[in-house]
């Protein structure tokens, strides 16, 4: 039997984190090429080096600032260069920043706007010619927090970030159409990351939080990349367009 992504050249971004990290390693047992990049050094070597000492095959920028165009076109070129093709775009990397309306500077905004939502954007574009070459596949991370909001925790940027990422999801299948694109996002509620570990610790916000969750408890980084899977896989062909929640049901209350 061959693997759900068998030689399939995957982008993966954010590599050196929980949920990228969780990708890079699924993603490759599945036969998948991988091409990792993140902005942390030792994390994306990290990664790099515990994929392939499980038999996976992988390349990695690292570091790299997908906020920078240019960067972005270097790390497709990598693709291209090393594996010739582009099939699956998986846009994970983020930074999430939070504050409340009135506490928000300038800077602060335009920065969660830019860690958010145009690196997706800018590394789409560059991919899109390749892409377009092979009918390939979108996945791009939003958020529980682009659907709803959280009184415990000053989200005015990342919920405008993550909405922006789902709507911009929805143009991207629409323009990706006729090429054969499809374009997908993952909105992940709770999970346990290097991002959340701290605010978990906070008994009465991780009370707050698991008490909105159906299933009571944060979700592994493992979880989320298995849907990642589903949407970069051909078990997903007639998808497109669209947003799948994976929040443990804290939006189906």
């Amino acid at each position: 039997m061959t693997g759900r992504l068998q030689d399939k050249v995957c982008v993966i971004t954010g590599t050196g984190g929980s949920m990228g990290r969780a990708a890079a390693l699924l993603f490759a047992r599945e036969g998948a090429r991988i091409v990792g990049c993140d902005i942390d050094e030792v994390g994306g070597a990290a990664t790099l080096e515990a994929v392939l000492a499980t038999g996976g095959e992988m390349v990695s920028r690292h570091p790299c600032n997908l906020t920078h165009s240019d960067e972005c076109r270097a790390l497709v070129d990598l693709a291209v260069e090393r594996f010739g093709r582009i099939d699956v775009l998986y846009n994970n990397a983020a930074m999430a920043y939070f504050n409340w309306i009135e506490d928000i500077s300038d800077e602060e905004w335009k920065r969660s706007l830019n860690e958010e939502v145009s690196l997706v954007f800018f590394l789409t574009r560059a991919a899109w010619p390749y892409l377009k070459k092979n009918g390939g596949t979108i996945v791009n991370t939003a958020s529980a927090n682009g659907h709803t909001t959280v009184r415990t925790l000053g989200s005015m940027a990342h919920c405008t970030s993550k909405a922006g990422v789902i709507a911009m999801t929805r143009q991207m299948a629409m323009e990706g159409r006729e090429f054969g694109i499809r374009a997908n996002s993952i909105s992940p509620g709770l999970t346990e990351t290097n991002q959340t570990r701290e605010q978990l610790n906070n008994k009465e916000w991780a009370d707050h939080m698991l008490g909105r969750i159906m299933l009571g408890r944060a979700a592994k980084p493992e979880e989320v990349a298995q849907a990642a899977l589903f949407l970069a896989s051909d078990e997903s062909s007639y998808i497109t367009g669209t947003d799948l929640v994976v929040d443990g049901g804290m939006l189906a209350w």
